[in-house]
C-alpha cells in the first residue's frame, strides 16, 4: 500500500543545549568532516536559524546556520550545514528546512543566504538550483581532508517583495 493513507508528520525543533547532541550524531552520519566547537556555539547562536528536523518524532535531519555581517553592513545567512539520513530524502525534508531558513531571513529583511558545496557534489548543487541558489565563485582548495578539495559558492538573493508561496 506504500505511504498513500498514512499521514507522516515532519516537525522542526529548535537546537539548544539538551538536544545539541542530536545534531553532533547526525553530522557524523551525514558528512566526512568533524565539526569543532565553534560550529556548534555558531548553530546554537542562530537561534531560529538552526533546526533539527523530526520524521514521526525521529530525528533525521537538520540544517545549521551561521548569521554573519558583510562589509557593507548587512546580515547574510550561511548554511553550515544541510542533511537529510539517506532512507528519509525524498520525502520533502530538506526543503522544509530550507524553507524555514527563507521565512526567517523575509521576517529579518536578510537578503542573501549562501554555503559552499564540494564540486563533485551534483545532488546537492541541484537541490540548492531548485530552489534559486546560483554558482557564484568557485574555490579552489577550499576543503583540507577530503577529495576534490575544490568547492563552489552557492549563493540565493531573497526579494523581500516575493509572497510566501
Amino acid at each position: 500500500m506504500g505511504a498513500v493513507g498514512r499521514e507522516v508528520s515532519i516537525s522542526l525543533e529548535g537546537v539548544r543545549d539538551k538536544n545539541l547532541m542530536q545534531l553532533k550524531k547526525l553530522n557524523t552520519a551525514l558528512f566526512p568532516v568533524r565539526y569543532k566547537d565553534k560550529y556548534y556555539a555558531d548553530a546554537l547562536a542562530s537561534g531560529e536559524f538552526t533546526k533539527l528536523a523530526y520524521y514521526s518524532d525521529i530525528c533525521v535531519g537538520s540544517i545549521a546556520c551561521r548569521l554573519e555581517k558583510k562589509e557593507s553592513g548587512a546580515v547574510c545567512v550561511y548554511i553550515m550545514t544541510l542533511g537529510v539520513l539517506a532512507p528519509y530524502r525524498g520525502l520533502g525534508i530538506g526543503t522544509k528546512l530550507l524553507n524555514h531558513v527563507f521565512e526567517h531571513c523575509m521576517k529579518q529583511n536578510i537578503g542573501e543566504v549562501y554555503l559552499h558545496v564540494q564540486t563533485n557534489n551534483e545532488d546537492a548543487i541541484d537541490f540548492y538550483k531548485k530552489f534559486g541558489f546560483e554558482i557564484t565563485e568557485t574555490i579552489q582548495n577550499y576543503y583540507t581532508n577530503i577529495t576534490p578539495p575544490d568547492c563552489y559558492v552557492v549563493t540565493k538573493f531573497i526579494n523581500q517583495s516575493e509572497t510566501k508561496k
